[in-house]
């Protein structure tokens, strides 16, 4: 089935390796990402879970709560932390920093999670490397989807996120391989105008053959 951008993301309740979670109420108010694993004791996954562990405070400083999930059961995350902890560096080695859900078959199929080219021992699908970034009203702002063969790029999470927490509240958007603190770009909706009693930084034209000025570009206004 799966979820688009722009919709409201389905809440859930589930067992995790910090109790009983509704979704809603966890991230209540805040950014936050569910990303998926497909199983337990997978080299792939460990590394991912173990980066994000160790790279907590990146998500903290951008106000974003995450939450692993895959369908093995929490006394199996249980487990894995201790081998998650033991080949990362993490500040609190005593605590995982964000819960891991058990999920149920029905609700990663209902949410697109499934990559059929991978599956358990049994012929099951194994769970994708999904990654959805859901914003304080509970809409999906970005969706990427890995099989479970790649590993995640962490750099572009954070890179995407300040994106989106820049453009939700800015008249802006991002271009190609845009960093935080780089130049952005004034959206077309905006007449000139607008853009100078929006930026009072300014901002410059880049004249193409067509003689359009729709390629604007003007300082990070986060800045």
């Amino acid at each position: 089935m799966g979820i688009n951008l722009g919709n409201v993301f389905p809440n859930f309740k589930c067992s995790t390796t910090e109790g009983e979670m509704d979704f809603y109420n966890y991230i209540e108010g805040s950014w936050a990402i569910l990303f998926s694993h497909p199983a337990d004791y997978t080299p792939v996954c460990t590394t991912e879970l173990g980066h994000a562990a160790s790279n907590y405070h990146e998500f903290e400083k951008r106000g974003v709560k995450l939450m692993g999930l895959s369908v093995d059961p929490v006394d199996s995350h249980n487990g894995w932390i201790k081998d998650i902890q033991a080949i990362c560096t993490m500040p609190n080695a005593g605590k995982f920093p964000f819960p891991l859900a058990a999920g149920s078959r029905k609700l990663v199929s209902d949410l697109g999670m499934l990559d059929p080219d991978e599956v358990d021992g049994s012929g099951m699908p194994l769970t994708a490397r999904c990654v959805f970034i859901i914003g304080p009203d509970k809409r999906l702002k970005l969706s990427l989807l890995y099989p479970a063969t790649t590993g995640r790029n962490f750099k572009e999470i954070y890179r995407v996120i300040d994106s989106l927490q820049l453009t939700a509240s800015k008249k802006v958007a991002t271009p190609a391989n845009w960093e935080s603190g780089e130049k952005c770009m004034v959206v077309p909706s905006l007449s000139d105008e607008q853009a100078k009693q929006l930026f009072p930084k300014g901002f410059e034209t880049t004249p193409v053959p067509s003689q359009k000025s729709y390629i604007r570009y003007t300082p990070d206004p986060s800045v």
